[in-house]
């Protein structure tokens, strides 16, 4: 078998996790995590190269730490990683959908249901994801055009030490980060990626607003950005955080978390307006080349072992029934019991006008 080839350039300043016993799990499993979903290498698979397009930053390297050696073991193939956030995946998608080069795509709920209504991805396999079943309703998805693999949360992080240090009281509301003590240590998501649509959304909810009322939310978020430094389109701030030019930012629980893990200051808040659903999903690229090997990975994805791998390594909350996490994992990850607590989202309202959000936020937010 030859070895992985990463498509990709990593951030600056993230230095791969070390070895902790859960990463050391990995090898351990991967017979019964691979075997369950692929069963042994077959011929037709060692030829190929799975092209799987996902998370970049942090996830993605604590993603390689967990399912994909075990399936490139079980499976005889190889997988080649292209990092990049959802918007970018889909853009790539919808680029080669003609004569695609990408087979297996990990992106965001709201980007998916975008990618599905362009016909850009397959339906699943029932035969070849015998997991689908076990899957929670969250995260099961319309006629199962793909499927969600782990449940998070969009909120408010923000470094403990410096807040502390400098008198500065826990945010518990979006608004909070428009405090004039926070000027230029702010670090505001772009629209363009999940987090930054989702601060315009919890706006719109506090200036009693709404996805079809939008208005309050570029209200509240103008409020919030005049404190920003920069606007991010990677979906991954950790450099700013490490490197001090920002304390705060409205960012993913298990993000928050992956950067915990290395000893940095930072903590998740549930804002009080109410955190957003954020699920990962993972998807067979509609005339995939190696779609059969493609369903096989989303079905390694859903497996009970996998999804307790991929909460020890990078606090994935599972979307499978039956997963269980040692109970200081479990407080540190979006738990199935919070699943109703999360605020719904209106994806068709939120696509339809996602478009000209973009090109208001462009004008309104971005340039002032």
């Amino acid at each position: 078998m030859t070895s992985v080839a990463v498509i990709g350039t990593r951030l600056p300043g993230l230095r791969p996790a070390p070895m902790t016993r859960s990463s050391l799990a990995v090898v351990g499993l991967a017979g019964a995590l691979g075997l369950t979903a692929c069963g042994a290498p077959v011929p037709s698979a060692a030829p190929g190269t799975l092209v799987v397009a996902g998370y970049g930053g942090s996830y993605e390297e604590a993603f390689k730490q967990s399912v994909i050696p075990d399936f490139e073991k079980t499976c005889g193939c190889e997988v080649s990683y292209i990092a990049g956030s959802s918007t970018d995946t889909v853009a790539k998608l919808k680029a080669q959908q003609n004569a695609p080069q990408i087979d297996v795509a990990l992106i965001d709920d709201g980007v998916q249901n975008q990618a599905v209504q362009a016909g850009l991805l397959a339906k699943l396999d029932l035969k070849t994801v015998t997991n689908l079943p076990n899957v929670i309703d969250i995260a099961r998805l319309p006629d199962d055009v793909g499927v969600g693999f782990s449940l998070n949360a969009t909120g408010i992080a923000y470094n403990t030490d410096y807040f502390k240090k400098n008198g500065l009281a826990a945010p518990k509301r979006l608004a909070d980060l428009a405090d004039p003590k926070l000027k230029g240590k702010l670090v505001m998501p772009s629209i363009t990626q999940t987090y930054g649509l989702g601060a315009l959304l919890i706006a719109a909810k506090v200036g009693g607003g709404s996805e079809s009322a939008i208005d309050p939310g570029f209200a509240g978020v103008k409020k919030v950005a005049a404190n920003a430094v920069t606007f991010d389109t990677t979906a991954d701030v950790s450099n700013y955080f490490l490197q001090g030019q920002a304390v705060a930012t409205v960012w993913g629980n298990s993000r928050v978390q992956l950067l915990a893990k290395k000893g940095f200051p930072i903590a998740f808040v549930y804002p009080e307006e109410g955190a957003l659903p954020l699920i990962a999903t993972v998807n067979v690229v509609n005339k995939a080349p190696h779609a059969g090997l493609g369903q096989k990975f989303v079905n390694t994805l859903l497996d009970p072992a996998a999804q307790k791998l991929m909460a020890e390594v990078n606090f994935n909350g599972p979307t499978v029934k039956g997963v269980t996490l040692d109970p200081a994992l479990a407080e540190r990850v979006v738990g199935q019991e919070h699943a109703g607590e999360l605020r719904k989202l209106d994806w068709p309202t939120i696509n339809k006008n996602r478009s000209a959000w973009t090109d208001r936020w462009n004008k309104e937010i971005e340039t002032s």
